[in-house]
């Protein structure tokens, strides 16, 4: 398991929001941090950014060590990487970019350095060859915001060693990440899916006049949602099956489910249901500020993840 002491450099490529992000937990974390963006003022935006993180961090725990000071940023990818353990890669989702980022990667970084792409949707076996050392090469894609929000979808290609997979699930859970390992490469990977299935039905219903935009959030984070927060579909279908569990549930509510995943409604993204889905939010947000709803967003989830790290399991 990886310990986090100053003897340990971890390089971050690419340091808009998500990147940010990372560089933001990790320096509270403890380790040095060495990043690079060829965007004009990125490191100005960064810093700015990291200092605008740096308090809910405090108030998760800031582990021994952890100093803003330790951010190093370099105009090249080579002196980001040398003599890094890890490489969180977050360039933009073109398969082109990506793959000319993880060839400089791994032309400089050290050859048992792990090389992480934060990519949401590419599937890892289609650019990882474009490193010499591909075994390296896999998917570390956290769950926006990174600094706060725990899950790590950890994903192979078909060049990744397992080695490689097994250090870094053992990195990002010696951070206090929550790492799951995906066995099998899907577009979107898992969380993004089980999102987006959630969201087709819901511009479903909102487009078809079933239910307004305030009011489906509503029935989210007023209902399931809740539930959602401490435990995953699975576990909620065995406590909602009482004594008998997920199989008596699914034996007596199946055909019904069966049936209403055949209802579920098909839609397409065009202009006139962003119109209509942007207008539904504005309505909902009304006066209110949006990064007051952000902040406010940011305290709840706090106290929520703390509460969860003194339970047993959740």
């Amino acid at each position: 398991m990886v310990e986090t002491n100053e003897k340990r450099k971890i390089a971050v490529v690419g340091v808009g929001v998500i990147g940010a992000s990372w560089v933001a937990y990790f320096l509270a974390h403890g380790f040095d941090v060495a990043a690079t963006d060829p965007a004009e003022g990125a490191e100005r935006q960064l810093r700015t950014l990291v200092d605008r993180f740096w308090p809910a961090l405090e108030r998760m725990g800031l582990k021994e060590g952890a100093s803003r000071d330790r951010l190093r940023f370099y105009q090249s990818v080579a002196e980001t990487v040398a003599g890094a353990y890890l490489v969180q890669e977050n360039g933009p989702e073109r398969h082109d970019i990506k793959r000319a980022l993880i060839a400089e990667i791994d032309a400089f970084a050290p050859p048992d350095a792990l090389i992480a792409t934060s990519s949401s949707g590419i599937v890892i076996s289609d650019i990882q060859d474009a490193a010499k050392r591909p075994e390296r090469v896999l998917l570390g894609h956290p769950f926006n915001p990174p600094h706060l929000i725990p899950l790590v979808e950890v994903i192979g290609g078909r060049l990744t060693s397992e080695d490689a997979i097994s250090r870094a699930m053992d990195f990002y859970n010696s951070i206090g990440k929550r790492a799951i390992h995906i066995r099998k490469e899907v577009k979107g990977h898992v969380a993004n899916r089980l999102q987006a299935a959630l969201w087709r039905e819901a511009f479903y219903l909102v487009k078809e006049g079933v239910v307004s935009v305030s009011d489906l959030d509503t029935a989210i984070a007023s209902g399931p949602g809740l539930r959602w927060a401490l435990l995953g579909p699975f576990m909620n279908l065995e406590l909602s099956g009482g004594t008998g569990g997920i199989a008596h549930m699914l034996e007596h509510l199946g055909p019904p489910i069966d049936s209403w995943w055949k209802d579920l409604g098909d839609v397409t993204i065009d202009h006139e249901l962003i119109t209509q889905l942007a207008q539904g939010v504005q309505e909902e947000l009304g006066a209110r500020d949006i990064v007051a709803v952000q902040a406010e967003r940011d305290d709840v989830l706090l106290s929520l993840l703390a509460l969860k790290e003194k339970s047993s399991g959740l």
